[in-house]
């Protein structure tokens, strides 16, 4: 499969017309930017229901944060924080995919209601993965990854970043293939900010052509990340300094979904839909010339 292209999104990918949304849910006490904020059943499936009212296509809910220098949660306890909250959205007819790295939480997300499985190992943490996505015969979305939370940062070190992710990339496709995945199901992310510096980060934006030219849906996950507040506390004039708090992020993650869209992006994964919502309408009207456009993934104007 290495170097080989394939078009179009997979039949099980939602495919709005438009750059997908995925809205972020985390119901965990320790995530970077909103941690705590959702850990009541009765907030979460409010938040979720709202971002789906608000254009979310997909609320992707994680139960263990991965931000950086995170420990890990024994994975009952990641399935007892996400498993209520699938089951009241999906009874609510929002569709849900579930942020995990173990087989046995994405089978039970799976089986109560989930439909996507966002893993953010790429199926390098848990060899099982594979396995129960093949079974499932669901869209399985391979981040690149190095390394768990706690040492993710002591990994990134690279000497062509765009070139060393894509074939790392290649390699995790490969493996889902040989295990039985429907090559059809997969997204690739580039893993913005894991087992990456912010240079790393800027370079594979830049170069999102690299990825797009495999043939795979391509999902974008730079929302609030830490690589946009460096580079808005330099513009903010004090370069080194601080960097500008997570909560102030919001337009420099809107312009990155803009940017994403007009390249071609299958999705971005963004916690504040409704300004994602519009950055990717201006994207995709930027990209095709036109408004309204209702060209899908892989498709351009006939």
């Amino acid at each position: 499969m290495s170097g080989g292209h394939r078009s179009g999104a997979g039949g099980g990918l939602p495919q709005p017309g438009r750059c997908v949304l995925l809205g972020v849910l985390n119901v965990t006490p320790d995530s970077f930017s909103d941690g705590g904020r959702y850990l009541s059943y009765e907030d979460a499936v409010a938040h979720g229901v709202r971002m789906h009212h608000e254009g979310a296509d997909l609320i992707d809910i994680g139960g263990e944060s991965t931000r950086p220098g995170a420990h890990r949660v024994p994975g009952s306890t990641e399935a007892e924080r996400v498993l209520p909250v699938i089951r009241g959205l999906t009874a609510q007819g929002v569709p849900c995919s579930v942020d995990t790295t173990r087989s046995e939480v994405a089978e039970a997300a799976l089986e109560a209601g989930a439909t996507v499985v966002n893993d953010v190992s790429g199926g390098l943490a848990d060899p099982g993965m594979a396995k129960v996505v093949a079974a499932a015969g669901v869209p399985w979305i391979l981040m690149h990854w190095r390394g768990h939370s706690d040492r993710m940062d002591e990994l990134a070190r690279y000497t062509d970043v765009v070139t060393e992710v894509r074939d790392e990339l290649l390699a995790r496709v490969d493996g889902a293939v040989a295990a039985g995945v429907d090559p059809a199901n997969l997204v690739i992310d580039p893993g913005l900010g894991f087992a990456k510096r912010a240079e790393h980060n800027w370079l594979l934006l830049h170069r999102l052509d690299v990825l797009l030219e495999l043939g795979f849906p391509v999902l974008v996950g730079a929302s609030r990340k830490g690589f946009l507040g460096s580079l808005l506390a330099a513009a903010d004039g004090t370069p080194g300094g601080p960097n500008r708090p997570a909560d102030g992020r919001e337009v420099a993650t809107a312009s990155v979904s803009a940017l994403a869209a007009a390249a071609g992006a299958w999705g971005v994964r963004v916690h504040d839909v409704a300004s994602s919502r519009d950055a990717i309408a201006v994207g995709a009207a930027w990209r095709y010339g036109v408004a309204d456009s209702p060209w899908r993934y892989g498709a351009g104007p006939a």
